[in-house]
């Protein structure tokens, strides 16, 4: 209900204020008195387009201002929440500006809001009767509203409108968490398969270098057996080797040391030089008696290192990022194992709704169905009051394809004032 109307600066009003109260309220005036530029101003204040010639001449823009109680509009406070515009003890207010550069701006309940949604609370909170304007009570819409407070089903109503909301919200809910679901077995897919590569190949620290070395030497066997083997000779294993020499020499110097005692230091040194010969000769020996060339091993080992090649370049850099990365898919596959979500319960939850929404759709219709026969016989029987004996009124309940938030069925009222 319309509680209070304030205009300034619109037409050729400067300030005025209005105060309504319940039951009918009439503005009486002789012709050019602004009653039309009230009622201009008001449907402005709903949803009217806007132009500036309604500012006042010499001002800067008009405003008006409404304030409406809906506290027994049904449905009227959860459609303000659902906007974001909710009332304070059921009192709405709309405010319009229309400034004389063109620029308008609409708020609601203090808020800045969008023409469409001062159009849609307009639409519930105002009818504007006249020779060529719009009444609510032929939309279908109205007429449901009307139908539904007839038949005292607005309880229901709301309740089928909350259901559908609700359905609605937890089917959104449970695709979400199957694409999400999806998501996550795609990812748990990726890193399984990075980590089963990884590890499959069980690599170890330090084994790039080791096999670069064993490639090395496989590759070189041949040269290193003979450079071995000649070193061996050389320096114990053939005739007149080194070691052989040096011992000749050690112990020429040993019996000199006796003459002279201060040759027993480099005769130490000469005893010393001798067994590192004997001992790096045996050495080599042993390098050489035990050196083979293996082209199968060869081969293992450039497989190897191709293998730990591809791996370095896949999921590198380096054998410490294959490991980074192998612990990485290890530290997200045990996150994602916990983050599975179960779908059951919210598959419980759809079909719970949907029984309960389909119930409440049925109460409703058979409410909307007793209520419109009632409804026809009422309006019916007014109508010879009026002057239109033969008058027909109906109330169409044509079924929707779909249950939707506002019941199952479309609400349209019928009416032929004349046979024919």
């Amino acid at each position: 209900m319309l509680i209070e109307l304030r205009v300034r600066d619109y037409a050729v009003i400067d300030d005025l204020s209005l105060e309504l109260k319940p039951g009918l309220n009439v503005l009486s005036g002789e012709t050019g008195a602004g009653k039309s530029i009230i009622v201009g101003a008001l449907s402005l204040l709903v949803g009217e387009r806007a132009s500036s010639l309604v500012v006042r001449k010499g001002a800067q823009k008009a405003v008006v201002e409404a304030a409406f109680d809906v506290s027994e509009m049904p449905g009227m406070e959860d459609r303000l929440i659902e906007l974001g515009f909710p009332s304070e003890e059921g009192l709405l207010l709309l405010r319009r500006e229309v400034a004389s550069e063109g620029r308008n701006r609409a708020w609601v309940n203090g808020s800045p809001a969008t023409a469409s949604a001062v159009g849609e609370l307009g639409a519930r909170l105002v009818d504007i009767h006249g020779q060529h304007e719009h009444q609510s009570l032929l939309r279908p819409k109205a007429q449901r509203g009307i139908l539904d407070v007839f038949g005292g089903a607005p309880e229901v109503a709301e309740r089928v409108r909350t259901l559908h909301a609700d359905l609605n919200r937890v089917q959104r809910e449970l695709a979400e968490r199957v694409a999400r679901t999806r998501e996550l077995d795609g990812l748990a897919d990726f890193f399984r398969f990075q980590l089963t590569e990884i590890d499959q190949a069980e690599l170890s620290e330090g084994e790039e270098e080791a096999l670069e070395e064993e490639a090395r030497r496989l590759d070189h066997a041949e040269e290193l057996a003979l450079g071995t083997q000649g070193l061996h000779e050389a320096l114990y294993g053939g005739e007149e080797s080194l070691s052989d020499r040096a011992s000749s020499l050690q112990l020429l110097l040993e019996q000199l040391s006796k003459l002279d005692p201060t040759l027993q230091e480099p005769a130490q040194s000469l005893r010393d030089a001798y067994h590192l010969l004997v001992d790096t000769g045996q050495l080599l020996g042993r390098y050489a008696s035990g050196l083979e060339f293996d082209s199968g091993r060869l081969e293992e080992v450039r497989a190897r290192q191709d293998l730990v090649f591809r791996l370095k370049r896949k999921y590198g850099p380096g054998l410490q990022g294959v490991f980074a990365t192998a612990e990485k898919a290890r530290k997200e596959l045990s996150e994602l194992d916990g983050a599975s979500f179960d779908l059951k319960d919210m598959e419980k939850d759809v079909k719970r709704l949907q029984r309960e929404f389909l119930n409440e759709v049925g109460v409703l219709g058979k409410m909307r169905a007793e209520a419109g026969q009632r409804l026809e016989e009422r309006v019916t029987a007014l109508l010879p009051e009026l002057g239109l004996a033969k008058g027909i009124f109906r109330v169409d309940l044509s079924p929707l394809e779909e249950p939707g938030p506002t019941g199952g069925e479309r609400v349209e009222f019928l009416v032929a004032l004349n046979p024919g």
